[in-house]
């Protein structure tokens, strides 16, 4: 082969990868499209894996859909409308410590009509820091999968039971001393 057509040859390939280039079309899949691609796919597994472990689509375990918590004005306890329970669903909610530190904790009417509330941890699985979900009548931890039955929150505690968190119903509220919330901050420091 001449020069002369080596060039030409070249010459024909750069206006080639131009207009493939200009038209949007590649001659080979590129590395990048292959990751791009990849990461897709892998988002695709994750969002369908948590289907499986959660069909309802009800992400409140681990504090994804917590409310914020604030005391009230004498900052010694937390009080919540009792009525909210009323449909048997667990509410989440965090109260962040003067360290920073957020601690979770859930709330519901269980089926014997007992408002109830735990931390949103365990003794055993806290440090995955996933917590509970609620299907049906169980609680469900989202990190083992053990499933609890309402009418156990709050009254068995140890291993992978939700742990119980202090609470009293007075005057149609839930009643909760933020020192009993304080005592939970275990579950929730990652830090050391």
């Amino acid at each position: 082969m001449t020069k002369n057509k080596q060039e030409q040859k070249s010459l024909s390939e750069l206006k080639a990868d131009k207009k493939a280039e200009v038209l949007g079309k590649d001659k080979k899949p590129s590395k990048s499209k292959g990751a791009i691609l990849g990461v897709l796919l892998a988002a695709l597994l994750m969002a369908a894996g948590m289907w499986l472990v959660n069909p309802a689509g009800i992400l409140n375990g681990g504090g994804q859909d917590a409310q914020a918590v604030t005391p009230t004005a004498s900052k010694a306890e937390v009080r919540l409308d009792a009525a909210q329970f009323a449909d048997g669903k667990a509410r989440h909610f965090a109260y962040k410590s003067p360290e920073g530190i957020e601690v979770r904790y859930f709330v519901l009417k269980s089926s014997d009509g007992v408002i109830r509330a735990a931390f949103d941890a365990c003794d055993v699985c806290w440090r995955a820091n996933k917590g509970y979900i609620q299907e049906g009548d169980v609680m469900i931890c989202t990190n083992c999968g053990r499933r609890f039955a309402s009418i156990r929150v709050n009254e068995v505690k140890g291993g992978c039971n939700p742990a119980p968190l202090a609470r009293q119903v007075v005057d149609g509220k839930v009643v909760i001393k933020v020192a009993d919330i304080l005592e939970g901050r275990r579950f929730f420091d990652f830090g050391s």
